[in-house]
């Protein structure tokens, strides 16, 4: 599915002629015996969930629709030259302040965060890359100076013929140069999207002191030379689909580098491409310095008297001709979407320590020699001013700049900058964009949870995120360490409701019992209220009506089996259970401890939850295409568990995490047999949320490579799970009844509450199509029409921006003989969809 900027298109449907089944070969190893008139259970309307948390730019960067990314110049400068390097993640910083020329890569460093024993890529540098946007090479010497001066990692080296480059493990197609760690190879590496190891020579080097190494380029021949040899150590001829033109970037494999005199040779000709820029050229690392030729100018990050946060950038104008600022191009640089007419509003807070001063704010092409929309403050104010503009394009562009600028002597200091779309391109008039928040509703989810690691930060404070959002102090983020609290609970619950939402969200356990209480007045209570009124004071006079909250997320998994933190958590709970229900005792409560079942202190956790919680939060591994066997195996351990602990209990189970590591029509199928596991146990479920909701394309920074819905600046489409969820969502009956199965088949049936529509959810995880009879008892008088949908692709198939329709739901008609029993041909790989109905009484 492909949602453009100002709207959204339905799901591909492919609706066939009516077919005619002739009588069918009964098959005795398939088959499907469903009794119309046996109900099982109840099923939840809500179970058709998502989980949504500012991880991999889900809302900073994406959903929220501040369209300038480092907003607040928390960043530091990191003197890397962003303006000629395109960054994959990595917080690259020069090497001895600047003074070699040098640009230096330490895994984790500013980044780090500890997320806790999983099997998951967590350092979002650990396959950082730059790439040098300026040259496309095809022959020549490349050479280059590294050193490693740390012990652990893999490799590190340069990348050759670079294209498609993105973020990510292998996100890229080209060729790779690396030396070990160890110091004892040299490796020749081929990435399409993958690794291929091409070649490799023995050396030994001491990976710690500067080496040099030379790559030679003549058509098809690569040629790795060290130091100032002679003779190769590596000679490859590629002759299979070679890559033979590129860009040149440097690259790391878990392990802390940096890099010098990095050189492109072609005949007689050497060009240096600097990796850093100017001591005095301080710019907050998600912008970049503009600088004439003739002027001279000054850049600093000042940490006294910052409008907001801690820090802001100061422009120093000191003589020359030309224009000296700054720029932004999103999130990750990855440009700022226009549209021709397009207005977008935006909003600085300025001070000049130099008198009067005209600055000049801008939108403009990546170069900067087009120049779609400007706009003129005459700033005198020595105190901070927000001053507000408009901004219309004149032009489209995918990949626009914002800057901002001087063009005479002067000082300005600058922070807090914003930049939103108008109109259409907003989601109902909120700070969201419009193509994202359309593409969730038309997944069809019946259920949003906005949580996750996030919430364990220790900034993450529900005062923080309410009022102006220019004045909303950024925080040190769990995934981001310079987070924005410009989208927060209270922007996500306005999104809820314009979407017609249910919805819960989960507050940091550590908050304290009188904010907690002053959240739930502020977000249900009464404008007579001292906190309902704030809240109408922000705009928003009628209440939330907040139905869930959950208390921490994933309390005690950090440290493992932990006594004391399970012990943490009931004491953390309990307090906030009674501020939250002080001033709202219908608010239902979830609780977080980490689901243990052998573990004796998750016994303790329900005993002394159990009749205040009201559910407990499970969090499954969803990757597999056959999970849901495995998490219906959970879900009855648990409600076993709940009776023999106590038999009478009340609470249940939400699966607020479908976790993973994919995004294909492998996790599509773990996501169908999880929602068939999930309605085996009616309402014991909630719901269950798939993770993540979104994810911006090529720009992922860990390892939850799991996103249902990605997104450009220009374009928002679905993944195969997303097909999944929206199928099974428009096809929700609310009873289970009893089907039989023999067979491989994962197979549940239900039935609409009149007992005139029967509905089957099938998925077939092998590799062969399944042929397989369908028997229906208590169903008579059925039409003679069964309709279908079905999702079927190899395991690894998954949309992307070119083809965003390739995996797709296909929707048929079949007209059935009056023969009771069906045959059916279920595809390998697929979930398949069949509903039947009973004629209309005349």
């Amino acid at each position: 599915m492909l949602f453009r900027r100002s709207h959204v298109l339905p799901a591909a449907v492919c609706l066939a002629p009516l077919l005619f089944l002739c009588q069918p070969s009964f098959s005795q190893d398939n088959r499907i015996v469903v009794n119309a008139g046996q109900t099982m259970n109840r099923i939840p309307s809500t179970i058709y969930g998502t989980c949504i948390e500012d991880v991999n730019h889900e809302i900073y960067g994406g959903f929220y629709a501040q369209q300038l990314f480092g907003e607040s110049f928390e960043e530091p400068s990191s003197g890397a030259n962003y303006k000629d390097w395109n960054k994959y993640t990595g917080y690259w910083a020069a090497e001895t302040a600047y003074s070699d020329g040098g640009l230096t890569l330490i895994p984790g460093r500013g980044t780090k965060r500890y997320i806790g024993k999983i099997d998951i890529g967590v350092e979002p540098d650990d396959h950082a890359r730059l790439v040098y946007g300026p040259l496309t090479i095809s022959n020549g010497t490349v050479s280059f100076e590294l050193r490693m001066p740390e012990p652990d990692g893999a490799s590190a080296g340069v990348l050759l013929r670079v294209s498609n480059a993105g973020t990510g493990e292998n996100s890229l197609r080209g060729y790779g140069v690396s030396l070990s760690r160890n110091g004892r190879q040299l490796l020749l590496t081929k990435h399409n999207n993958n690794y291929t190891l091409l070649a490799q020579g023995a050396v030994a080097v001491n990976p710690a002191a500067w080496n040099r190494i030379r790559v030679r380029l003549e058509g098809t021949l690569i040629q790795v030379f060290l130091g100032e040899a002679k003779q190769p150590l590596i000679s490859y001829e590629d002759k299979q689909a070679p890559y033979l033109t590129g860009k040149i970037g440097l690259t790391t494999a878990r392990t802390a580098v940096a890099f010098r005199q990095v050189q492109l040779t072609d005949g007689s000709k050497t060009v240096s491409l600097p990796l850093v820029n100017e001591p005095y050229q301080q710019v907050s690392d998600h912008w970049d310095m503009i600088r004439d030729d003739d002027v001279r100018a000054a850049f600093a990050l000042s940490q006294e008297n910052a409008y907001n946060g801690v820090t802001a950038q100061k422009i120093t104008f000191s003589g020359g001709k030309g224009r000296a600022g700054i720029a932004n191009r999103g999130l990750n640089r990855w440009g700022i979407a226009l549209q021709k007419g397009q207005r977008l509003n935006g909003a600085v807070w300025l001070r000049t320590e130099s008198g009067l001063v005209n600055v000049t704010v801008a939108l403009e092409d990546l170069s900067g020699t087009k120049t779609y929309a400007s706009h003129t403050i005459s700033l005198e104010e020595k105190d901070w001013t927000k001053f507000d503009f408009p901004l219309t394009a004149n032009a489209a562009d995918s990949i626009a700049r914002f800057v901002l600028y001087i063009s005479e002597k002067g000082r300005i200091a600058v922070d807090q900058v914003s930049l939103f779309p108008t109109g259409e391109q907003l989601f109902k008039g909120l700070p969201l964009r419009a193509d994202i928040g359309n593409a969730i509703v038309g997944e069809q989810i019946s259920f949003i949870r906005y949580a996750g690691s996030m919430v364990n930060a220790a900034g993450y404070r529900f005062k923080e995120m309410i009022g102006p959002r220019d004045q909303r102090p950024p925080y040190t983020g769990h995934w981001n360490k310079y987070a924005t609290n410009g989208f927060g609970i209270e922007e996500f619950l306005q999104f809820c409701e314009a979407a017609h939402l249910p919805a819960a969200f989960a507050i940091n356990i550590e908050e304290t019992a009188q904010d907690v209480s002053d959240m739930v007045e502020y977000l249900n209570g009464d404008v007579s209220t001292t906190w309902g009124k704030k809240r109408a004071d922000n705009g928003h006079p009628a209440p939330y009506n907040v139905k869930y909250i959950e208390i921490g997320n994933e309390e005690a998994l950090f440290r493992g089996d932990n006594k004391e933190d399970y012990e943490h958590y009931i004491e953390r709970f309990n307090a906030l259970y009674t501020a939250i229900h002080s001033k709202d005792p219908g608010i239902k409560l979830i609780q977080a401890a980490w689901w243990r079942p052998e573990s004796k202190h998750v016994e303790t956790v329900f005993k002394a939850l159990n009749g205040k919680a009201d559910y407990w939060d499970f969090h499954p591994w969803a990757d597999g295409k056959d999970a849901g066997l495995d998490i219906d195996k959970e879900l009855t351990r648990m409600q076993e568990l709940f009776r023999k602990w106590d038999p009478h209990t009340s609470m249940k189970c939400v699966i607020f995490e479908e976790n993973g590591a994919l995004h294909n029509m492998q996790r599509a199928l773990g996501h169908a047999t999880t929602l068939n596991a999930v309605r085996k146990h009616g309402d014991f479920l909630l719901t269950s949320c798939p993770a993540n909701a979104l994810q911006p394309y090529h720009q992922n920074d860990n390892g939850w490579d799991q996103g249902q819905i990605f997104f450009t600046p220009t374009t928002v489409w679905g993944m195969p799970p997303y097909y999944a969820q929206r199928m099974a969502a428009l096809n929700h009956l609310p009873l289970r009844v009893k089907e039989t199965v023999t067979g491989a088949l994962n197979v549940t049936a239900t039935i609409s509450e009149q007992k005139d529509t029967l509905v089957l959810h099938i998925v077939n995880t092998a590799d062969q199509a399944a042929t397989t009879v369908l028997e229906l008892s208590n169903f008579g008088n059925r039409n003679n029409r069964m309709d279908t949908w079905t999702l079927a692709a190899p395991l690894a198939a998954e949309n992307l921006p070119e083809a965003p329709g390739q995996v797709n739901v296909q929707q048929s008609a079949i007209k059935l003989s009056a023969a009771p029993g069906i045959q059916y041909t279920f595809p390998a790989f697929s979930y398949t969809i069949l509903r039947l109905t009973k004629k209309t009484r005349k």
